[in-house]
């Protein structure tokens, strides 16, 4: 009996431990979409001028954001605080991306 319940608690960790890695996979994927996005609108129009850099500082920067927000969801339990650091994470991503593009603090960071 009692080894019937040592296994019925060892299963939900491994389950979580599946999904936890199936959520990880998820976030590269997703990162890696967006780069896909990119290279095939630089196909189509003249609008999206990306370099080599350019694609190298993307990935960096996502898959970034995607670990920062998987430790997040790993460590963190409380929804509230999820959610909050969550918001916060991607208002960084954000304003690092934009001023990355277009410069819009003025640091030597800023795309021409």
């Amino acid at each position: 009996m009692a080894n019937n319940y040592n296994n019925q608690n060892t299963a939900p960790k491994n389950m979580t431990g599946i999904n936890q890695n199936r959520r990880l996979i998820c976030i590269i994927a997703i990162a890696c979409a967006i780069l896909l996005l990119v290279l095939i609108a630089m196909i189509f129009t003249d609008a999206v001028n990306w370099d080599l850099p350019d694609f190298i500082v993307a990935a960096i920067l996502l898959i970034t954001a995607g670990l920062a927000l998987e430790f997040i969801l790993r460590k963190i339990k409380r929804s509230r605080d999820r959610i909050l650091l969550g918001i916060v994470l991607f208002l960084i991503l954000g304003l690092i991306w934009i001023e990355l593009a277009v410069g819009i603090f003025g640091t030597s960071l800023a795309g021409s």
